[in-house]
């Protein structure tokens, strides 16, 4: 019998939680509450789940790939959503990049989380 997997959900840290749980709402993430005073944040069938934990060096070393069909559309959100929100120390690339045939920019959210996203 092969061995198989339902579903991956990785914890990703705050160093506030309210504040992050504001910037994923913006972004366009359902929150739902997840299990142990957790945050569960879904997209279009992705899914990761918010905790109330930091730690500066696993936080600052914490990415999430998002592979997107429309980057153009994802970054002037991003920039929006940041530019016009209270979100700390959360910042994005000012340009899209072209590696190869793959476009992408970088987002941190509040604590210092890497978000990739690809197209």
């Amino acid at each position: 019998m092969a061995l198989t997997i339902k579903e991956l959900v990785v914890y990703v840290p705050s160093e506030s939680f309210t504040l992050s749980q504001r910037f994923y709402a913006a972004l366009g993430f359902k929150l739902t509450e997840g299990w142990g005073g957790t945050i569960d944040c879904s997209l279009g069938g992705a899914r990761f789940r918010l905790q109330n934990y930091y730690n500066k060096d696993w936080a600052e070393n914490f990415m999430i790939k998002l592979d997107v069909d429309n980057i153009e559309a994802w970054h002037a959100h991003a920039r929006e959503v940041i530019d016009n929100g209270d979100f700390g120390h959360a910042r994005y690339d000012k340009s899209i990049e072209l590696v190869g045939d793959t476009k992408i920019f970088h987002v941190w959210d509040p604590c210092g989380v890497l978000l990739i996203f690809l197209d």
